[in-house]
């Protein structure tokens, strides 16, 4: 076996390029090629370490076992196998397979929290949870708070409506703002500090007001203004007034708007020490690629610093109901040794086998079909019933206002794929003395936070709506969703699910497809895991059919 020269740089996932063009690469957040880890390959040719890689982990099994660990994750003592590319003096390249060694110990969270007082909050804002009315912490807030108050940049991935907002906004208001921890001579240094400290990025402007919402119920109304919403739709001259008026701690918005701002040079997050990627499997989307590269270069980077250490100064949280292979390397290219915080589980991103949303209209391979049924499983909300009811075309609006008053639903939100046809079954459902309502992005600023307000207050019984629109759309009293369209995918179904059944509660997901279409919802039901049994809505009531 020909040496591996040592004055070249390994890459795991690339070619070999000289050492005066990797910045370059390494910087390219968007690019094709995926940099994991570089190192220089020691000369004796021993075996590959995460040491020998240049990498220092603060999660290293110690000599010492702390009294204070809690619980000790279950990390494989060998990772998988990884390809090695290395050139040989002859120009040959050479491919071998070694083993990384990894023992990981996690000092883990008190995953089974009984009160917020248990996650190292402070006493302000323990007093502001329960003015809320937040008095036991999730599973997924009593993993992930810790956590972050650690330092670690972290991964959150739980089921829709799990409590992921406030996961990672209790440890920024921990040490951002007027509630956070006091220094040791007992001075807060907020009313000193007047800059940028977190930037919130959320990719539709429903989600964003939605967060912008929970900051402020937390703030209460005297600092209601620590808190900036820049949200596309919304005037950029009097959001721009507001953030030179009243020097915002914490900045919440959608990509376009955080961008267009910065690039203008009124937004300035060089030195801010939060980064948080809300829904990031959408803000990937390609919609998002040149603001998303502008925001990851900006925030939290300082001139002239380097690039490496400018991205470990800040935390970067990325929430994600899935962890498709594309979050997974995202994570790994904007984040510093990020961690996997699941609900009663933290764990090294590197023990997290990659997937993808399933497509139900692609066969998959067995051990890839077992992977994302596990990760589109992960994402449900596990109180939910699901059916599947047959309609021809013409008939489905009919029948989506059947299934309502079959299950005597009071808030109802409809999918369907095409902005279009919202409003034909909006006028639909009015005429058969329905109250009804459509949100899509078409709609202004002021109409669709009036139609969300009124589906709120119970005076709208039925939204119907698009994916992207309700994207993190929280509405807790939501008890019925109906596909009146097919999903793309798993993942795809498992967001829409996840409108209803939120924190436990119960909640029922419908999907009114046609005959042809059927074959799709089996192989969904499959791919899933779960059953969606075939249904049928008569004399006011739903009732299953027993298949032969």
């Amino acid at each position: 076996m020909l040496a591996l020269p040592s004055t070249k740089l390994l890459l795991l996932f690339g070619e070999s390029l000289p050492s005066s063009r990797l910045p370059n690469v390494s910087r390219k957040v968007w690019g094709q090629t995926s940099v994991r880890f570089v190192s220089q390959v020691n000369p004796d040719n021993g075996p590959l370490t995460l040491s020998s890689l240049g990498f220092k982990s603060d999660f290293e099994k110690t000599n010492k076992i702390k009294a204070d660990k809690i619980e000790r994750l279950d990390v494989p003592s060998e990772a998988p196998k990884s390809k090695v590319r290395g050139v040989g003096s002859n120009g040959i390249k050479i491919v071998k397979a070694v083993r990384v060694k990894k023992s990981l110990e996690i000092e883990s969270a008190p995953f089974s929290a009984k009160s917020f007082s248990e996650l190292g909050l402070p006493p302000l804002l323990l007093e502001r949870l329960d003015t809320a009315g937040f008095t036991v912490p999730t599973d997924v807030q009593s993993a992930a708070v810790p956590t972050i108050l650690k330092g670690h940049d972290v991964v959150i991935q739980s089921y829709t409506g799990s409590g992921k907002t406030l996961a990672y906004l209790l440890p920024i208001l921990s040490e951002v703002g007027p509630l956070k921890k006091k220094s040791a001579n007992g001075e807060s240094e907020f009313e000193k500090k007047k800059e940028i400290d977190a930037v919130i990025v959320a990719p539709s402007r429903e989600l964003g007001m939605q967060i912008v919402r929970e900051v402020e119920k937390l703030l209460g109304p005297t600092d209601k203004k620590v808190v900036q919403q820049l949200v596309g739709g919304a005037n950029r001259s009097r959001q721009e007034e507001a953030l030179r008026k009243n020097k915002p701690a914490i900045v919440v918005g959608t990509p376009g708007r955080i961008a267009e701002i910065s690039a203008a040079g009124k937004l300035h997050t060089h030195s801010c020490r939060f980064l948080v990627l809300d829904e990031v499997d959408e803000l990937l989307s390609f919609n998002f690629r040149e603001d998303m590269h502008r925001i990851l270069e900006h925030v939290g980077r300082r001139s002239g610093a380097d690039p490496r250490g400018s991205i470990a100064a800040r935390r970067t949280i990325m929430v994600s109901a899935t962890v498709p292979f594309s979050v997974i390397r995202a994570a790994r290219s904007w984040g510093s040794d990020p961690l996997l915080v699941q609900a009663k589980k933290v764990m090294p991103l590197e023990a997290v086998l990659p997937s993808g949303p399933v497509n139900i209209l692609k066969p998959t391979s067995g051990s890839d079909s077992s992977m994302r049924t596990q990760a589109a499983l992960q994402s449900l909300p596990p109180a939910l019933k699901h059916y599947h009811c047959v309609a021809k075309l013409q008939h489905k609006v009919d029948t989506l206002r059947r299934c309502v008053h079959a299950l005597d639903a009071k808030c109802v939100i409809a999918f369907m794929n095409h902005t279009k046809q919202l409003k034909d079954a909006v006028f639909k459902l009015e005429a058969r003395g329905m109250v009804a309502a459509e949100l899509h992005g078409d709609l202004g600023k002021l109409a669709r936070s009036t139609t969300l307000k009124k589906f709120k207050n119970g005076e709208v019984r039925v939204l119907v709506t698009n994916e992207l629109s309700a994207r993190g759309l929280d509405v807790a009293e939501c008890d019925l969703v109906v596909n009146l369209d097919l999903p793309t995918d798993s993942i795809h179904y498992a967001h829409r699910a996840g409108r209803t059944g939120r924190l436990g509660r119960k909640g029922t997901v419908v999907t009114i497809c046609e005959e042809p279409e059927v074959f799709v919802v089996k192989k969904l039901q499959k791919q899933l895991g779960i059953p969606i049994p075939a249904c049928e809505f008569t004399e006011g009531k739903l009732n299953v059919i027993e298949e032969d």
